[in-house]
């Protein structure tokens, strides 16, 4: 047994590779085209800023993520008591972390990943104030086509908050 796996070895180092040198240029092929390779997908995170508060609520599904983005911060208003920025900044920021579901209900609780501008108590108002409001906007009203692309991915959504002067 010890020669035939031997002779295996040996036969398959004799196989020409059919692999050829990485020059260095992006790929952009597809499984099931001639020499391999996969799909062209989405980023794993979708990310986006929204300036808050959105001066508008849309009036019809979102079909892209330039649409998405607002209408999930549509509902967001500065909470009560949140004050101005903190730390010499002008703006108070926070990031959510979320999934959707086709229909575009959350899949599991949205995590904070990121506040800034705020500490202490104001920091739970703001946190406590932007999950309320995501609560409020979701499901987000989105066309079935978006559904299928945005399904299960994460979104990392930041919303910017410049307090009036």
């Amino acid at each position: 047994m010890p020669g035939r796996r031997a002779a295996s070895i040996l036969l398959l180092s004799l196989i020409p590779a059919a692999a050829a040198a990485y020059d260095g240029a992006p790929f952009y092929g597809y499984a099931e085209e001639p020499g391999g390779g996969y799909p062209l997908s989405l980023p794993q995170t979708l990310r986006a800023t929204v300036p808050v508060p959105v001066a508008r609520m849309a009036t019809r599904p979102a079909d892209t993520l330039a649409e998405l983005y607002p209408a999930l911060a549509a509902c967001w208003q500065a909470p009560g008591g949140l004050g101005r920025p903190s730390g010499g900044s002008d703006d108070i920021e926070i990031t959510l972390r979320l999934a959707l579901r086709r229909d575009g209900s959350l899949i599991g609780p949205p995590r904070v990943t990121y506040a800034a501008g705020v500490a202490g108590d104001r920091r739970n108002t703001l946190v406590r104030g932007t999950l309320d409001a995501l609560a409020r906007c979701t499901p987000v009203h989105i066309t079935p086509g978006l559904g299928r692309a945005i399904a299960g991915r994460p979104v990392a959504l930041r919303f910017v908050y410049r307090p009036p002067a």
